[in-house]
């Protein structure tokens, strides 16, 4: 029984890793920097929570967190294709610039600092927190699904190929006839989307929206994509793995044998100890940030 809540746990835990992942995978192996991953899954929390609350109905409040995310990867895309704005420094303003966005409509709207009212999730509240509940949300399903969709749409399409193309090597793919910008307009976009349904399943699962409340998921789904070697079934191995962790420290927070403060250090140690080992060996898409060929 312990094993089984252990297990229910680190998959509820990492459905948001997941989405997250995917649109990681999506944006880097297109040659654009996920750094703006945070800034999606708070954008799509909070679009959720919005949209919940003004239709009544979960599966429109996730919609808007996925249009919310994705307006967001436009900006992105826009700053750095069509202005050649450094990816990294744009990534940092978009995460901060949510991070106020989402401070400000918050006191606008529902008069508060911290937190949104109740929103409809999906599912009843009678299933608990087990596997039973985890079956009928239709966003567990498709966070399992999405790095194995983006890998069948990386390998086994036309557009893939030409996303893994202007990654790699832009000025050939051009040649060939590739609309290199085109392409990676739509990656990024694809990845806010599916980035931002990582804060929707947040939102949804919390039942409000709270203030900062990824907490720097999206940085260790970041983590999770470079460790994963950006291919997408290492990124899900490397997400439930995070995941696990985040378990165990949740885990032993209870049990009062070590200070509580060793312990929330578990997932951010095993993230920089996993990437040391990583960073180096594994071969980025050639043309990861590159702006001048952007």
């Amino acid at each position: 029984m312990i094993a089984l809540a252990f297990l229910a746990q680190t998959l509820r835990i990492a459905i948001p890793y997941l989405f997250a992942g995917a649109g990681g995978v999506m944006s880097e192996r297109s040659g654009l920097i996920a750094l703006t991953l945070e800034g999606y899954m708070l954008g799509g929390a909070f679009g959720a929570a919005v949209g919940a609350l003004a239709t009544g109905s979960p599966a429109l409040g996730a919609i808007a967190g996925m249009i919310f995310g994705g307006l967001l990867a436009l900006l992105y895309a826009v700053s750095a294709l069509n202005f050649k704005a450094n990816q990294v420094v744009t990534g940092v303003a978009i995460n901060l610039l949510v991070i106020g966005l989402t401070r400000f409509f918050l006191r606008l709207l529902y008069d508060s600092s911290s937190n949104s009212p109740r929103v409809p999730g999906f599912g009843r509240a009678e299933s608990g927190s087990g596997f039973a509940a985890l079956a009928i949300n239709p966003l567990v399903w498709l966070g399992l699904l999405s790095l194995v969709a983006i890998g069948w749409l990386l390998a086994r399409t036309a557009f893939g190929l030409r996303v893994r193309a202007v990654g790699e090597h832009p000025e050939a793919a051009a040649s060939v006839g590739v609309n290199v910008e085109r392409t990676r307009y739509i990656a990024v976009v694809l990845s806010g989307m599916l980035a931002s349904l990582g804060g929707v399943y947040l939102a949804l699962d919390q039942h409000q929206f709270t203030d900062q409340m990824t907490a720097g998921r999206g940085f260790i789904a970041l983590a999770a994509t470079i460790f994963g070697r950006w291919e997408p079934k290492r990124v899900a191995v490397a997400c439930l793995l995070f995941a696990a962790a985040e378990t165990l420290q949740i885990q032993l927070q209870g049990t009062q044998a070590i200070p509580s403060q060793f312990i929330e250090m578990i997932p951010y140690v095993l993230t920089i100890v996993a990437l040391a080992g990583v960073v180096g060996k594994a071969m980025q898409p050639a043309a990861l940030g590159r702006e001048e060929s952007a």
